[in-house]
């Protein structure tokens, strides 16, 4: 995810619109910025992540602090 290019190409790949997609890819702003943009937000959304092996940690806290 390094390269303008690949950026580009993965974020199409995730149902990203071309526009928007390049103008995430082509940022000049760190990761941490371009993470809270709206296309990275349309591209990777919590069930991708989730389908993806990651978990989910509100849904973790809730069931260990139920009681809480």
């Amino acid at each position: 995810w390094k390269r303008v290019r690949t950026r580009y190409r993965n974020l199409r790949g995730m149902g990203a619109p071309k526009d928007l997609a390049w103008k995430a890819a082509n940022s000049r702003r760190g990761y941490w910025f371009t993470t809270h943009t709206v296309v990275i937000n349309m591209a990777m959304t919590k069930e991708r992540l989730i389908n993806s092996g990651f978990y989910d940690l509100a849904t973790a806290y809730q069931s260990v602090h139920v009681n809480y």
